[in-house]
């Protein structure tokens, strides 16, 4: 026989084994157990029928009772809820089949599903519990309407007073869904009778109430908030699942009263709970009512304790919860740590891979805070490499990664290269990740890891696999001087059988940058052109340019690059033959011109980006062949109006949210600064500050008002030579009112030596848009410092919010907004540099431009103060000091930077923990050629 005829004769897996009939002259089975012996007997006579006939199913071969079922087929079959002697089978299978097309997104029209609710609801005259379970399933699946809920409400009131606990406990369910989907004010009518449910002695009729309840919250809160004394009766039940619910719907009727929160968790700590789940949601609370109370020095021991009381419960799963919440405590110390990190260490030799991926998950998570904390689970770790579950060897490896010591990096890197082949992609990415991090960390094992990266990249993988590596070897460069050239040969050698165009020219990109500054830079260009041979038009034009980068800054080489630039004059691709012949003509310019071309500095043209977007250029352009002039077009006096500035930020905000997505590493935040967007200056291409120059460094955004508030103002800060621009980003929340000719108007009282030169308001601020408004300060002082009074000046135009539009007679008036304060600090006019050797610069500078001050900062660890130092000096942080120790009370952090001046500023911070744990002290010596910039960095810690 075959499959087909094989399962012909098994009933359904959706038929009731009462509703199948016998054959005939047979009389039916009473006995369940009976009937369950013939279909299992059933089932094994075809598989050993199947297995003598030597058939082997095809994987696609899926038996499916409901194969090629129909929407219209199904609705034409409702008509059997109108008979009237109702077959419960039927009519079972019938609500079976409608179940699963919504399942697979199948959508009723209005009129489909009224005709199907009001036909269900004919069957409630039926006394069948499984058909009645059925109709409860599907009235939730229908979605009714208002009109609708009218003619079930009846019914479902009847049935929630039901003898039977099955109606009572479903009907709750169907009903408290009903109204919250359609009328919330209908939930008067049934409130007593889900105040009874609560605390019913039946644990399936309780539960469902608060389930119910959990839902209702959401819609008709006043309600709910009075059942609180009937919730705290089921707390107090023996039921697992009922203590569980109970929890968590009295939770969300006192979660807006923080202080009623805090109590409740108190006592139910002190209190035992059987229910384990309920344990876990308390442990949850617990953590939350300890975030929100603050760091380590003002912990509540009690809810410590608690915590760690967890770590003893039978429960394998309060016992996870217990030891993440404690890891995930703010600020927890490596005390408080150690007997969750003890249990999770136990966890990794469980042979539940539950359990052992949950334990090195979370301790993954800990390493990257306390490194230290987690090393002595590393043996254990070590034996998850060759885990069965892959995410737990990636978990593991890249945990070790973290953790591990300078000495043991070889033997971790043996380990985890025959285990890179048996991944996946994605965790290799990740492993990717942790080797980055580990090399940073120790930067003398930079060798070895590069050549594992190396390797890596000459294996098979997909684009994100590779970019990844490519990306991690570029951060390499840019943090570890000494791996440039070794790191830069290795790219080289990957481009030459690179299957992947957008690496291969960023690869070619990047040796154009930074290849003429090696100690052998005619090395690189055999492989760059080779790509101008081998590869396609795309890469064969980055190649040309990279070239002809070589040849803008290596004089010597020159007449080589030029011989090659000319062979690429004849390329059959119209990009690359513009770039030749241009490239070509520059670099001939240069040599007769003295290192000009165009008229300009040749460097300027090919290594530094185009001052304006592209679409200004355009724009530009068009506005110059409508109107000529005979002065020729130069891309450098391109203006930009504020418009386009405008919509250029919000394309490259899309652009950046974009990239996070693509990378998994979650949104960026929500206003981002020229700094994490890599904005171009474009502020300095309006017309009315076409005169400040170039510009030295932008701030990030710094709110001026509290996200809540009707109006959101922030403001980022752009410092050029000799004049500071205010770039104000505002977003009216107000629906019904339009702002006009909107500006910031600035108190300069608090700031000596300031003074507005300029200003570009904002034309109209629609509803729920962005718009920006600008102010030009001209500084009288070089450096000034203080705080700006900022004052929101608009005029309010009524709108319909229907339409947007202004009110036809409405009025307009001017009115204002107060701001907060904008601070003019130090890191305005302080630019982070990279310092390969601290300690040689340090030398080097010399100490007849030191200044050296103690202070004494507010901050209850060493880690929150190098924080706000660093943030406010605006200084990078070298060699790697910026992280301290866990549980140290001495640090020492070397910091460098370029000042407004161009004069190059070192620093070294001295933190000292004081005796009272509540104050850092610190000592911060600051060396320039200048001794009055030292003395200026200095003087503004105080």
């Amino acid at each position: 026989p075959t499959w087909t005829d094989r399962h012909a004769r098994l009933p359904s897996p959706t038929m009731n084994p009462r509703d199948v009939a016998p054959p005939e002259g047979e009389q039916p089975q009473a006995d369940w157990q009976t009937q369950g012996q013939q279909w299992l007997s059933g089932v094994k006579e075809a598989a050993l029928s199947t297995l003598a006939s030597g058939g082997k199913k095809d994987e696609d071969e899926v038996y499916s009772p409901f194969a090629g079922l129909q929407k219209s087929q199904v609705l034409q079959e409702c008509r059997v809820f109108n008979d009237p002697q109702l077959n419960p089978r039927v009519c079972s299978q019938l609500i079976t089949k409608i179940l699963y097309l919504l399942g697979q997104g199948e959508v009723l029209s209005r009129s489909e599903s009224t005709s199907v609710f009001f036909g269900v609801t004919k069957l409630f005259q039926a006394k069948d519990d499984h058909l009645r379970r059925m109709i409860y399933l599907v009235m939730k699946e229908l979605n009714p309407s208002a009109e609708e809920v009218i003619i079930v409400t009846a019914t479902l009131t009847k049935d929630m007073n039901s003898k039977q606990d099955l109606y009572r406990a479903n009907a709750i369910r169907v009903l408290s869904k009903i109204i919250s989907q359609t009328d919330p004010t209908m939930l008067g009518q049934i409130e007593r009778h889900l105040k009874q449910a609560l605390v019913d002695k039946n644990a399936f009729v309780a539960a469902s109430a608060l389930v119910s309840g959990i839902h209702l919250i959401r819609v008709n809160a006043e309600v709910v908030k009075r059942w609180v004394n009937e919730v705290q009766t089921a707390l107090q039940s023996d039921n697992t699942t009922v203590q569980y619910h109970a929890l968590a719907l009295l939770h969300m009727i006192k979660k807006q009263d923080r202080l009623a929160v805090s109590k409740i968790v108190a006592s139910l700590t002190r209190s035992p709970i059987k229910s384990p789940f309920a344990q876990c949601l308390l442990i949850r609370f617990v953590k939350k009512v300890m975030d929100e109370d603050g760091g380590s020095q003002e912990r509540d021991r009690g809810l410590l304790e608690y915590l760690e009381s967890t770590l003893r419960h039978k429960s394998d799963m309060v016992i996870y919860e217990g030891a993440n919440a404690l890891c995930g405590l703010p600020n927890v110390s490596q005390r408080e740590l150690t007997p969750a990190i003890t249990v999770l260490q136990l966890f990794l030799c469980s042979s539940k891979p539950t359990l052992r991926f949950a334990a090195v998950r979370t301790l993954n998570r800990i390493a990257m805070i306390h490194p230290s904390a987690v090393q002595p689970c590393n043996m254990d770790m070590e034996g998850l490499i060759n885990d069965s579950n892959r995410s737990i060897a990636t978990l593991a490896i890249t945990t070790l990664l973290k953790t591990g010591s300078e000495s043991g990096v070889e033997r971790l890197m043996k380990q985890i290269t025959s285990f890179m082949c048996e991944i996946a992609d994605e965790f290799k990415v990740i492993v990717v990740d942790a080797i980055r991090a580990m090399c940073i960390k120790f930067p003398q094992k930079h060798r070895l890891l590069m050549t594992f990266l190396s390797n890596m990249l000459r294996e098979e993988g997909g684009f994100a696999y590779k970019k990844a590596i490519v990306d991690t070897i570029l951060h390499i460069i840019g943090q570890i001087h000494e791996a440039k050239e070794a790191g830069l040969m290795h790219l080289c050698e990957f481009i030459e059988d690179c299957e992947f165009t957008a690496l291969s020219t960023s690869i070619l990109h990047l040796l154009g940058v930074e290849g003429p500054g090696t100690s052998e830079p005619a090395s690189y260009i055999r492989f760059i052109y080779n790509r101008v041979v081998l590869e396609n038009a795309t890469v064969r034009a980055s190649a040309v340019s990279s070239l002809a980068k070589f040849g803008v800054q290596l004089p010597a080489l020159r007449p080589s690059i030029l011989t090659l630039l000319k062979r690429c004059l004849y390329d059959n691709d119209d990009e690359v033959r513009d770039r030749a012949t241009f490239y070509c003509k520059m670099l001939e310019e240069m040599d007769a011109h003295d290192g000009q071309a165009f008229g300009f500095p040749a460097a300027d043209i090919t290594l530094k980006p185009l001052p304006v977007p592209l679409i200004a250029v355009e724009r530009a352009l068009e506005q110059y062949l409508a109107a000529p002039s005979d002065q020729p077009f130069s891309v450098f006096e391109v203006t930009m109006s504020a418009e386009m500035i405008a919509a250029e930020r919000k394309a490259q905000l899309e652009e950046s949210r974009q990239a996070h997505a693509d990378s998994g590493s979650g949104p960026p935040p929500a206003k981002a600064g020229p700094k994490e967007v890599g904005e171009i200056d474009m502020v300095s291409k309006l017309p009315q500050f076409a005169h400040v120059g170039t510009r030295f460094g932008a701030s990030k955004p710094a709110a001026l008002t509290d996200p809540e508030t009707e109006y959101a103002v922030s403001c980022t800060k752009h410092v050029y030579g000799e004049h500071t621009i205010l770039a104000f980003d505002l977003h009216n929340t107000v629906e019904d009112q339009l702002l006009k000719n909107v500006t910031v108007q600035l108190d300069l009282s608090g700031v000596p030596g300031v003074g507005v030169e300029a200003e570009v308001p904002c034309p109209e601020l629609h509803f729920n848009q962005q718009g920006a408004c600008y102010a030009c300060l001209r500084r009288a002082e070089p450096v000034p410092t203080g705080s700006l009074g900022c004052t929101l000046k608009f005029e309010v135009c009524e709108v319909d919010p229907a339409t947007g539009e202004p009110r036809v007679g409405g009025a307009t008036y001017e009115d204002e907004y107060a701001l907060e304060e904008l601070e003019l600090m130090a890191a305005d006019y302080m630019r982070k540099a990279f310092v390969a050797d601290f300690r040689s610069g340090w030398e080097g500078l010399g100490n007849a431009g030191e200044e050296v001050q103690t202070f004494t900062l507010s901050h209850n660890s060493i880690g929150d103060a190098i924080k706000a130092v660093v943030e406010f000096l605006g200084m990078e942080v070298c060699d790697n000091t910026g992280s301290p120790q866990e549980g140290a009370t001495t640090h020492t952090v070397l910091l460098a930077g370029a000042f407004l001046t161009g004069a190059q500023v070192l620093a070294i911070v001295n933190l000292r923990m004081e005796t009272n744990g509540r104050n850092v002290g610190m000592r911060l010596s600051v060396r320039s050629e200048d001794k009055q910039i030292s003395e200026f960095v200095a003087s503004c810690v105080a």
